[in-house]
C-alpha cells in the first residue's frame, strides 16, 4: 500500500530538498494504515523525511504484509525483535541516521562502539508516562534528539521522570493538505461519533463515560444516536456495557471500520466525542477538525492543547460527569452551533495541523538532528 499525499501538498513543501541524499532509517512497529496513531506517526515522519530529500529506508517490526510508503518498500521483521535489532545493526555498518516512532521501538537501536549511529525518537504520550519501562527510559535518555508530540506529553514526562535531556515539541498533522470536498451537512439524526481503538474501557478514550452519559443526552435529544467505531481487545466488553444501557437501541458499536468506509462515518456525524484521559496528542481530533466537525475532548490530557474549549468544541472534566452530557446536548440539539464550532476547528486545522504545517515544524528539527550529529 502506497502513502502518496504528495499531489495534495501546498507550495510550502515544494522547495528544493534541504537534506538531499542523507541516509536515514525509520524504525516503526507498524507502517500499515489503520493500525492506530503510532502507524500514522510513522507514516507522517516517513513522508516528511522523504520530502526533505533524504535517502529513506523503512524497517517494520510488526507489519505482517508488504507495505510501501511513497514508493519505498519496508523491510518486515514480522514480530521478531531479534530480526529488527539485526537489521538495525546491518544498517549501522554504514554511516546513517536513525529515527524511531517511539522510545520503545528505539530499544532495538544498535549500540556497538563505532557502529553506534545517531538516534532520534518520538516521545508519544502514555508510553513515556506511567508506563515507562527502565530499558525504555534508558533508551530515551541516550537518544541524540527527542521529538515530543505535544507540550502536555513532555511536561507529563518531566513531572514523573525528570528531564529526559533536550527535547523539541512538534505537533503532528493529518496526511492531507486539503479539506474534504464535501462539508458536513448536520442533517439526519443528531449523531455523536467516537472513533478510536478500544483497548480498555476504564480511564482511557472515554467509551465508558460516553455510554454513561448517553441516557441524559437522549432525554434531552430523543432522536440522538451514538456510534462507536474501532477495534481492539476491549470491544467485547464495550458491547456488554452498551447492552446494559437503557438506551442501547440508540447506540451502535460498529467495531473495526476499514479506511475506505470512514468518509461515510464522518459525513453522518455531528460531533466527534472522545473525552480521553491519556491522549498524548490525538490524531482523531485533528481529523475531525479537517472534516469540519466540533470536538469533545477532556481537560485531562493533550486533547485540551489541540481542541480549543468553547471555540472548536468542548474540553470536559470527566470527574464532573454532567459536563460531558451537557456538551453533547449543546451540540446535538443545535446544528448551527455545531456547524460554527466545526468551521472554527477546520480553520484551526488549516493553520496548524495540515501536512505542510507539520513540514514547516519538523524539517528544521530534522536538519538540526542531522547536522549536529554528522
Amino acid at each position: 500500500m502506497n502513502f502518496s499525499p504528495a499531489r495534495q501538498l501546498s507550495d510550502t513543501t515544494a522547495e528544493r530538498p534541504a537534506l538531499a541524499g542523507r541516509p536515514i532509517t525509520l524504525g516503526s512497529a507498524y507502517l500499515t494504515p489503520g493500525m492506530g496513531g503510532i502507524s500514522r506517526l510513522a507514516r507522517l515522519t516517513a513522508f516528511a523525511v522523504a520530502k526533505s530529500g533524504c535517502d529513506l529506508s523503512l524497517l517494520s517490526l510488526l507489519d505482517p504484509q508488504p507495505v510501501a510508503l511513497d514508493g519505498v518498500p519496508a523491510r518486515l521483521c514480522k514480530g521478531s525483535k531479534v530480526a529488527f535489532a539485526a537489521r538495525c545493526l546491518i544498517d549501522a555498518l554504514r554511516p546513517r541516521h536513525f529515527i524511531y516512532e517511539s522510545a520503545g521501538i528505539a530499544r532495538g537501536h544498535a549500540r556497538l562502539g563505532p557502529f553506534t549511529r545517531p538516534c532520534a525518537l518520538w516521545m508519544c504520550g502514555i508510553e513515556v508516562w506511567n508506563g515507562l519501562r527502565p530499558q525504555t527510559h534508558a533508551t530515551l535518555r541516550r537518544a541524540d534528539a527527542r521529538f515530543a508530540i505535544s507540550h502536555f506529553t513532555l511536561r507529563r514526562h518531566q513531572e514523573l521522570h525528570g528531564d529526559p535531556g533536550p527535547a523539541s515539541v512538534c505537533w503532528l498533522a493529518t496526511d492531507e493538505d486539503h479539506a474534504p470536498d464535501v462539508a458536513p451537512g448536520f442533517g439526519g439524526p443528531p449523531t455523536a461519533l467516537l472513533l478510536g481503538r478500544i483497548d480498555e474501557l476504564s480511564g482511557f478514550k472515554g467509551h465508558a463515560e460516553v455510554v454513561e452519559a448517553w441516557p441524559k443526552v437522549v432525554a434531552a435529544v430523543p432522536e440522538a444516536r451514538l456510534v462507536f467505531a474501532g477495534g481492539g481487545a476491549g470491544l467485547p466488553r464495550l458491547r456488554e456495557l452498551v447492552a446494559q444501557s437503557r438506551v442501547a437501541s440508540q447506540i451502535e458499536v460498529k467495531g473495526f471500520v476499514a479506511e475506505e468506509a470512514l468518509p461515510d462515518l464522518w459525513r453522518q456525524a455531528h460531533v466527534l466525542s472522545m473525552p480521553s484521559r491519556k491522549e498524548g496528542f490525538g490524531f482523531v481530533y485533528i481529523e475531525a477538525m479537517r472534516q469540519g466537525l466540533p470536538v469533545i475532548a477532556s481537560i485531562h490530557d493533550a486533547g485540551a492543547e489541540v481542541n480549543l474549549d468553547g471555540e472548536t468544541g468542548y474540553n470536559v472534566d470527566l470527574d464532573r460527569p454532567a459536563q460531558l452530557a451537557d456538551g453533547l446536548i449543546a451540540l446535538l440539539r443545535d446544528p448551527d452551533k455545531a456547524r460554527a464550532m466545526g468551521q472554527a476547528g477546520q480553520q484551526r486545522w488549516r493553520e496548524h495541523f495540515r501536512f505542510s504545517s507539520f513540514m514547516q515544524r519538523f524539517q528544521p528539527l530534522l536538519a538540526k538532528f542531522v547536522e549536529i550529529t554528522s
